[in-house]
């Protein structure tokens, strides 16, 4: 089993120090770990939601201290991190050229509307958002930085009913994806919140079946992940995503990291 998305208590919303995460994941057979916490970002916008720039020295060295001490256990650098022109050089030049990480995750919790920043997990309430969203997903796939995206259902929280909308904007993604040979995640960490009552009936925050049953009319790869914010959940989930990728014979991306 492997897990390339996990969190730390940098992000303010986990719990855990790496070690934590890699003693949990050898206990649970998974063989490889990627730590992904949310990226500090230059001019710390956000920062009610990962660690500060001048954390990054620290979270390197957290993870590498795990590296020596867990040497039969594949941990992995990386980061989670929303797309911006102006962080194209930090995210390139920094975190991938001069720390070295092994990939970039494209978490798309923020988009730009109308001149400001709209949050993904409650701001997409219409046709309009979620179309904002759909075009600044795929403007942020094309920057060719980033190894999958991450839980790209997540509009699925606050746009309740699968509509027109949904279909069209699944599919832009979906054709993106497969253009662009970026995989996308089936995501547990949704399996682990409380779910939403629809007109439709109950369901997760994501993964939201409709989209992933469309994506087999497309040649992409999708991985499954946990999206760990506690060590006890490292691997909490990954089957029931593997479950889904099996019920549309979606094809699982194999990395070299």
């Amino acid at each position: 089993m492997k897990n390339y998305h996990t969190h730390t208590y940098r992000c303010k919303h986990a719990t855990g120090e790496v070690v934590n995460y890699a003693n949990a994941a050898i206990k649970q057979g998974i063989t490889v770990l990627g730590i992904t916490d949310h990226t500090p970002l230059p001019d710390n916008r956000w920062l009610g939601i990962r660690m500060a720039i001048d954390e990054l020295p620290d979270y390197v060295n957290a993870i590498a201290q795990a590296q020596a001490k867990y040497p039969q256990l594949t941990i992995l650098i990386g980061a989670e991190c929303e797309y911006a022109t102006e962080y194209h050089s930090f995210y390139l030049e920094e975190l991938l050229g001069e720390w070295n990480f092994d990939y970039l995750i494209l978490g798309p919790h923020f988009f730009p509307y109308q001149g400001e920043w709209l949050a993904s997990h409650s701001d997409i309430l219409c046709k309009e958002t979620l179309k904002a969203y759909t075009n600044y997903l795929i403007q942020s796939m094309e920057s060719g930085l980033f190894a999958f995206v991450a839980h790209p259902d997540l509009f699925g929280i606050t746009y309740e009913e699968w509509d027109q909308h949904t279909e069209a904007c699944s599919r832009e993604i979906l054709q993106a994806a497969e253009t662009l040979n970026i995989p996308l995640e089936i995501n547990g960490y949704g399996l682990r919140k409380p779910y939403i009552h629809t007109k439709s009936g109950t369901r997760p925050m994501y993964p939201w079946l409709p989209f992933w049953e469309l994506a087999q009319d497309y040649d992409i790869e999708v991985i499954v992940n946990s999206d760990a914010h506690r060590p006890e959940d490292v691997g909490a989930n990954i089957d029931d995503g593997l479950a889904i990728a099996k019920q549309f014979n979606l094809k699982i991306a194999k990395f070299d990291f």
